[in-house]
């Protein structure tokens, strides 16, 4: 990667929620952590026709209000606010906008403009973008998810930007491959020789990968009901760390080598349709129940939105992967909101030995490797190993654990820290590619469609417990269970 560059950096939604919520205050940490070009400049783009010192009055309560600045520096602050400038613009009023946003960008830089708005204002804003001319050969989009509702509107989507932006400077963001823990996933498999054997359906007996809330919709049931878990989280982060789990090796670690590996794990997912709906996924919605010890409203009671409606709180899906090495393996899938806990992970569940030979033991247990994304990353490798003592042989499962906040005693960026990082550098490798992303929308669309063909609705599940019962029934029919189960409470 590059070092970062003087860019004059243009937040569409600059006063919005997400803005204030994550970009402010990542770019303060940033800027704090010297990974910021000193010339570099934050533009905020909004219709709120707002003051600099508005701005600036904003973006400095979210930056304190911020859970991962424990300590504002004054003056890091001070720098970082006189980075800040406000321009308004209406993509689909007033022209003169664009013609005040032309004024205040500098020759000579990159510019990097992020559209932190809903996806149907992105044509919009790349066509005023271009006709002002303010698209020069070193600007780059950034878009954020939803890209889309299914095929045909991410095709249309992304045919828009493409119009004003080529394929190569265009980042598509997935927070999730911001995190340390799955960028550490490429080099736990890529820079240790001894995990690549057995990185096969020889050795792996399944693949659980989980993404799950303890919170509910809140506010934003009217949004989630054009969307649900399968669109909002299965198609786009759960299947970009099933990509990286079964990537083969890329070539080097340029981005173009990796995206195109992820692409051949999406080609190789086999298609779910049908009556194997039924057999291979799960969709739930939750009721009433209490979470963290407070009541909480089910799903069709949430403020917003259709009180019949038939959207999907919790999906689970079992996949498999069409090639040599992964063939017969099952990819278990599953996230869903007001679960009773919290974690964002991926088990590697490794096959039981051949023959046991300690016959009344557990040996023949199988070994886990969990790769904790969230919380308390690290990576737990579990083998069995005995017990002390001189009486008859009694095996254990022990953890080897690597804890990331123990081990390197430093904070770890979030997600967005890094992936603004790479957006200012240059470096795509962590963003999905349009053909990724219409891959998975492939995959996806007749699961979705099945699902609206069916006479019944999601299964209940209470809020605060574990999911649908027939979650637990997908996994169970082969004698398998979720790995959570096997733990000690």
């Amino acid at each position: 990667m590059s070092d970062p560059r003087p860019t004059d950096l243009v937040v569409f939604g600059g006063t919005g929620d997400l803005s204030m919520r994550k970009l402010l205050p990542a770019l303060y940490l940033l800027d704090r952590d010297g990974n910021l070009d000193g010339r570099t400049r934050i533009v905020a783009v909004s219709r709120n026709g707002l003051t600099d010192a508005d701005l600036r009055g904003k973006a400095e309560s979210a930056v304190r209000g911020h859970h991962a600045v424990q300590v504002v520096e004054a003056g890091v602050l001070r720098r970082f606010l006189d980075r800040l400038s406000h321009v308004t613009v209406d993509p689909g009023g007033d022209p003169s906008g664009w013609t005040d946003l032309a004024a205040a960008l500098l020759p000579g830089r990159d510019r990097v403009f992020y559209l932190a708005v809903p996806p149907m204002a992105f044509g919009a804003i790349c066509t005023g973008l271009d006709g002002a001319g303010l698209v020069t050969p070193d600007s780059r989009v950034v878009m954020e998810k939803p890209l889309g509702h299914d095929l045909a509107s991410s095709q249309a989507l992304n045919d828009e930007v493409a119009r004003v932006f080529p394929e190569d400077r265009t980042y598509r963001i997935d927070h999730y491959l911001g995190k340390e823990t799955v960028q550490n996933l490429l080099v736990l498999r890529f820079a240790n020789v001894f995990l690549e054997p057995l990185w096969n359906s020889r050795w792996i007996d399944h693949v659980q990968i989980t993404v799950t809330e303890t919170v509910g919709v809140g506010g934003r049931k009217g949004y989630y009901d054009t969307s649900g878990a399968m669109r909002d989280m299965v198609q786009n982060h759960l299947l970009q760390l099933l990509c990286l789990t079964a990537m083969e090796p890329p070539a080097s670690y340029d981005p173009d080598a990796v995206r195109d590996e992820k692409l051949k794990v999406l080609q190789s997912l086999r298609p779910i349709t049908g009556e194997q709906v039924l057999q291979d996924t799960v969709r739930g919605q939750y009721g009433r129940g209490v979470v963290n010890g407070v009541e909480v409203p089910g799903y069709l009671d949430e403020p917003g939105g259709s009180d019949t409606s038939n959207t999907e709180t919790y999906a689970a899906l079992r996949a498999e992967i069409s090639n040599w090495r992964w063939a017969g393996v099952p990819f278990y899938l599953r996230t869903g909101k007001h679960l009773d806990r919290a974690r964002s992970e991926i088990v590697i569940r490794f096959r039981e030995v051949p023959h046991p030979i300690f016959p009344g033991t557990n040996a023949a247990g199988t070994g886990s490797l969990v790769i904790r994304l969230q919380p308390d990353e690290g990576i737990n490798l579990t083998m069995l190993t005995k017990m002390p003592g001189a009486g008859a042989l009694q095996l254990r499962p022990v953890p080897l654990e690597l804890s990331f906040a123990d081990t390197f005693a430093t904070r770890s960026p979030e997600a967005y820290e890094r992936l603004l990082t790479d957006v200012l550098a240059g470096d795509s490798t962590l963003f999905m590619r349009r053909d990724e992303v219409e891959a998975a929308w492939r995959w996806v669309d007749p699961v979705i469609e099945a699902w609206n063909g069916l006479s019944t609705g999601p299964e209940t599940y209470p809020a605060g417990g574990v999911g649908p019962a027939g979650a637990h029934r997908l996994i169970g029919r082969t004698g398998r269970t979720w790995y959570e189960e096997e733990q000690p409470r």
